[in-house]
């Protein structure tokens, strides 16, 4: 089907084929399709509702054309939608280093904010990591240290055909959910944070069509793209291509009710600094929420046997200092990497 063809389609109100979808995604990163239709194939996308069918296609294409990580273990992600405006701390960002701390290979895909004021790819960087480096380097970072961040333009170069066009539409269009879908390292785990509700059927329905092991979709009551701890969690947990549907309650996981407006985040270096504080042991509203989230990505990971588990784990890491060494291995590893390219 050509980009044409899919613009008719889509405007009619009709859904593309997984295979209809991964051939109009062929010709946008191949740079076939004028910047009039793209913003149009994107926009009539949007107005119709993107299927788990057309998302899977386009997603399937982008990690064709990634540059990839290679990696003997399987490896855990704790990549999210974003958008939910809430502007809170870097929580997965910081579950990651204390999930690779219990000993999860962790390849962290992510970039700049989108949204909020400081991306993963900011407070990684306002840590002292070197983000963009090169797919051997971060397999390098992966394989010694036990966590790699893949800096979303590095490894998905043909994305800038679409950057232009996105910018220019200024609306949400199916790229915004791509990013999580697309780990190049293809992460068999993963923790996906959704800031809409309706978006986490469709992200546990897509991951389910593209064969992941086990992962945890997750939109919190209050509206973030993270597990809270101020109200519910409603969870769709994909596993060997089932997804079920259930609600975590803060009486579920052994933490204190934590209001949404505790768990703000600064700047890229107030965030990275709050970090670093809480991996040194500093107790409080933003500990709890990282302690539990990094729970559900150990659980995802198949380490634990449930979340609450997974909390305890994730406390002694963060006390006895494992996270905090955890930071400081990747900041060298990667500067010294960095260097030597």
């Amino acid at each position: 089907m050509d980009i044409k063809e899919a613009i008719s389609t889509v405007v009619s109100g009709k859904s593309l084929s997984i295979a209809d979808a991964s051939a109009v995604m062929n010709t946008i990163m191949d740079g076939e399709a004028t910047p009039s239709q793209l913003g149009a194939f994107l926009t009539g996308l949007h107005l119709k509702g993107e299927t788990p069918p057309e998302i899977a296609g386009m997603a399937n294409v982008m990690r064709e054309k990634a540059l990839h990580v290679h990696v003997s273990e399987d490896v855990a992600d704790t990549c999210g939608t974003g958008g939910d405006g809430k502007n809170t701390f870097n929580i997965s960002t910081a579950a990651a280093f204390v999930a690779a701390s219990c000993g999860i290979p962790v390849a962290k895909h992510g970039n700049r904010a989108a949204s909020g004021s400081c991306g993963s790819a900011d407070v990684l960087e306002a840590l002292g990591v070197k983000i963009d480096l090169e797919p051997e380097a971060v397999e390098k970072c992966i394989t010694e240290v036990g966590m790699g961040f893949m800096f979303a333009p590095v490894f998905h170069p043909s994305m800038k055909y679409a950057g232009p066009v996105r910018r220019e539409i200024g609306i949400p269009t199916v790229f915004n959910i791509l990013g999580p879908l697309t780990n190049p390292a293809k992460a068999q785990y993963q923790l996906l944070g959704v800031g809409r509700l309706e978006l986490g059927q469709s992200m546990a329905d897509v991951l389910a069509l593209l064969g992941i092991n086990h992962a945890l979709v997750v939109h919190g009551e209050d509206g973030i793209d993270e597990l809270t701890l101020s109200g519910n969690t409603t969870i769709w947990e994909v596993k060997s291509g089932v997804v079920e549907s259930w609600s975590l309650k803060i009486s579920d996981t052994s933490l204190p009710h934590t209001p949404l407006d505790s768990i703000t985040g600064g700047t890229a270096d107030e965030n990275a600094n709050k970090m670093k504080a809480i991996f040194n042991g500093e107790s409080g509203p933003i500990t709890n929420v990282i302690a539990l989230n990094s729970g559900a990505v150990l659980y995802a990971a198949n380490r634990v046997e449930t979340i609450r588990e997974g909390i305890e784990m994730a406390v002694e890491q963060i006390n006895n200092g494992s996270a905090l060494r955890k930071v400081d291995e990747l900041v060298n590893l990667s500067q010294e990497l960095g260097n030597t390219n």
